[in-house]
């Protein structure tokens, strides 16, 4: 392990090393070699360039080709990936006969390398193993949660100070931006993904909102260029345009997510209406969210209470709907769970949930709220509380 860490990151990393070993060790594999960013991140509780050899039993060993000079228990410099076997065989360690590697987030150069480096193991895909550690979160990583919600939900109490009339929604979103860099924001948004980008969030104004985009979110917008088509427009605020504002607060390296919707004046009867809705909805979900309880049941209660309200044509979008009302949040934007129409999976303690029912009303926009929750046993309890009332400018 890396040296100046404090004893409870120590703690929470060796707990973070068990909970994955007994899942290597429920699978059969000897090992796990992780090299990505997020995972290397999750291991080890800093981003370098390198590799983590994780075995099912015993301490991990660090391989750091960038930088220079980092120090620490098990620790090694290398030059290249084909070193790792004989730096293995020299501290002891057996080369594994099952090894796991990142098989769906390594481009397949670098899983080939890799392979090549162990050509008389068994190749198997530890992303799923890993992703569903990283869902559950730890003792230090809910802390860290907390933190940052606080802080996100401070910042975003702020954003209505800084509109002004006349403004496009690329201007304000800027100003926002800026609020958030000055509280502290790593200005980094993390998504799982290699077809998933952007910034640090979406404005999303008027018509805007209800725009297809090829990304995966839940509410996309046209974007101001092809080349990243998502977000806002560059259209004018104008009275009577809702304007959803989604974005997401980094300041330790974990993601909160919080939507909040304004208004540019007044706004339609229904679209105020919709916007209570959705704050019924994400209540009733987070009561609801109890470990255990199935995602795609917490999906249908959301979907039958926009049914009932007479709103189920815009909910989660207009053309192109988006089949989930949450997702886990945690070291990406898009952790697991999904809170979606076939999704399987169950709540449990520990996991942070960002959910986000929103609406799209032709002539008015977006409207909707989002806040990221941790599941507790008593409910979701919410790590970003700021009002989600409409804000009118």
């Amino acid at each position: 392990m890396f040296n100046a860490y404090s004893p409870e990151l120590r703690q929470d990393l060796r707990f973070r090393w068990n909970r994955l070993q007994e899942n290597l060790r429920e699978t059969g594999a000897d090992a796990l070699l992780a090299a990505t960013n997020v995972n290397l991140l999750y291991l080890t509780g800093r981003i370098f360039m390198g590799y983590v050899h994780l075995p099912a039993e015993g301490e991990p060993l660090f391989f750091v080709r960038r930088p220079c000079g980092l120090s620490g228990a098990n620790v090694f410099e290398l030059r290249k990936p084909e070193q790792i076997p004989d730096l293995l065989r020299e501290a002891g360690i057996a080369l594994p006969r099952h090894l796991l590697l990142e098989g769906d987030d390594l481009t397949f150069n670098e899983h080939a390398r890799l392979t090549a480096c162990f050509p008389d193991a068994r190749i198997g895909n530890g992303s799923t193993d890993l992703r569903q550690c990283r869902a559950v979160k730890t003792p230090y990583e809910i802390r860290i949660m907390r933190l940052t919600g606080s802080r996100h939900a401070a910042a975003v109490d702020r954003f209505a100070s800084v509109y002004e009339p006349g403004m496009t929604d690329q201007a304000w979103s800027i100003e926002m931006f800026r609020l958030m860099l000055q509280a502290g924001g790593l200005g980094l948004f993390r998504i799982a993904g290699n077809s998933m980008e952007g910034f640090m969030g979406t404005v999303l104004a008027g018509d805007n909102g209800g725009a297809a985009s090829p990304y995966d979110f839940a509410l996309g917008g046209a974007g101001l260029d092809p080349s990243l088509p998502v977000g806002q427009s560059g259209v004018t605020l104008t009275e009577g345009m809702s304007v959803m504002v989604d974005i997401a607060g980094n300041f330790y390296g974990y993601l909160t997510d919080c939507t909040r919707t304004f208004a540019i004046g007044r706004l339609a009867p229904r679209a105020v209406e919709a916007h209570c809705r959705s704050i019924e909805i994400q209540q009733a979900v987070a009561a609801a969210g109890v470990p255990g309880a199935r995602c795609e049941d917490l999906y249908a209660l959301a979907l039958k209470m926009a049914e009932d309200a007479g709103f189920a044509d815009c909910f989660m979008g207009l053309a192109q709907k988006a089949k989930f009302i949450g997702h886990g949040t945690g070291l990406v934007i898009n952790e697991q769970p999904v809170l979606g129409a076939r999704s399987k999976e169950t709540l449990q303690e520990g996991m942070c949930i960002a959910l986000e029912p929103k609406f799209v009303i032709p002539g008015t926009g977006a409207v909707g709220v989002e806040d990221t929750f941790l599941v507790t046993p008593a409910g979701m309890e919410n790590l970003t509380p700021c009002d989600p009332s409409m804000r009118v400018l």
